[in-house]
């Protein structure tokens, strides 16, 4: 109890971190953490303590949950500082050259970019493969990708001698040692590395006002709200962003629908509602972020008053009657008690 607060990252979860009095717990980018995780960290208080979580883009099951009345909610729309809008545009696979080209006016600018790949690095059959049929040499010559998905650790290789040669290209990725990790970072934020591809690892915490251009390799790989918090790490000084999304939705009607939404919309809510519309809100009492739906006749995303108005009146209920003893509550404490069996429980520390 020496400590009054303690910030942590996924380190607070371990089971020999003990507090001897949680009473408020705050999660920062809450969409980077599971369900269980989030769990464990409120399950080490006696009592149930507060809880903030705070997120640009709530992932569908957390605006499933906050339908179901689990969170209270409040909106923060203002873009921050009053920066500059940033400029979304889908290029196709075989029209990169166009995001090379804002990439390259950006560096002679004196400005910064991203270039974010999927996957971190080819496995040695995929190398094998790549250089068998020919893929390998070919776009070392710009004939062809180098791989489909890119991988970050080959397209840095590439892009550094063939694309970009007079660039200082860096590259970041999860897999590297912290302390690498931590020096491609200082190096990039005081401009010593003018281009930095990387994985998902830049999604959230990386704060560089001069990265005004970023492209997405395999863009239809990310969810919406993944594109999203990636498309936030430009434009976040004085100078407008830009982002390429490189994909090729051909006949894929949902993938479209998915990319259209991004171009169209800046709103993380906005868009955490279509990407819950997409792919539903997973099992609201497991793990699961997202997949099938666990209600059968509910649909969160269509009926959000009809849900508004059962958690009211459920709470109405909790309230006159929090352990449900009354006889009109008997069936509706069974059935509670069948489903998570602790006929002990004051229902209403839940609610």
């Amino acid at each position: 109890g020496l400590i009054d607060v303690l910030v942590g990252t996924h380190a607070l979860l371990e089971e020999d971190v003990r507090f001897a009095k949680l009473s408020l717990a705050v999660t920062d980018e809450q969409h980077r953490f599971g369900v269980e995780q989030r769990a464990r960290l409120t399950n080490k208080s006696a009592t149930a303590p507060d809880v903030l979580v705070m997120t640009a883009t709530p992932i569908p099951r957390t605006l499933a949950l906050t339908l179901y009345g689990d969170l209270d909610t409040s909106f923060i729309r203002e873009r921050p500082g009053n920066r500059p809008p940033v400029r979304t545009q889908l290029v196709s696979r075989g029209s990169r050259r166009v995001a090379y080209e804002a990439i390259r006016r950006a560096l002679a600018a004196g400005r910064q970019a991203y270039i974010i790949c999927p996957l971190v690095g080819l496995s040695a059959k995929q190398r094998a493969q790549a250089a068998e049929d020919g893929r390998m040499g070919g776009a070392l010559r710009g004939e062809a990708d180098l791989a489909q998905p890119k991988a970050a650790r080959e397209e840095a290789a590439y892009l550094a001698a063939k694309v970009f040669p007079g660039a200082r290209v860096g590259l970041l990725t999860g897999q590297m040692p912290a302390a690498e990790k931590a020096q491609v970072m200082a190096d990039f934020s005081s401009g010593a590395i003018q281009l930095l591809v990387a994985t998902t690892v830049v999604e959230v915490g990386v704060d560089v006002p001069n990265a005004t251009v970023m492209m997405i390799e395999d863009a239809d790989r990310f969810g919406l709200s993944q594109l999203h918090q990636l498309r936030g790490r430009v434009g976040r000084g004085q100078h407008p962003g830009e982002v390429f999304l490189v994909a090729d939705p051909g006949d894929d009607d949902a993938l479209r629908a998915r990319m259209e939404a991004l171009l169209s919309c800046s709103d993380g809510f906005a868009l955490a509602e279509a990407d819950l519309r997409a792919r539903r809100e997973g099992d609201v009492l497991g793990s699961r972020q997202h997949g099938a739906a666990h209600l059968r006749l509910a649909n969160v995303a269509d009926d959000g008053e009809l849900v508004s108005a059962a958690h009211g009146d459920a709470r109405a209920i909790l309230a006159a009657d929090p352990e449900l003893s009354q006889p009109a509550c008997a069936g509706l404490a069974a059935e509670l008690k069948a489903v998570f069996g602790n006929p002990s429980q004051d229902y209403s520390r839940g609610a």
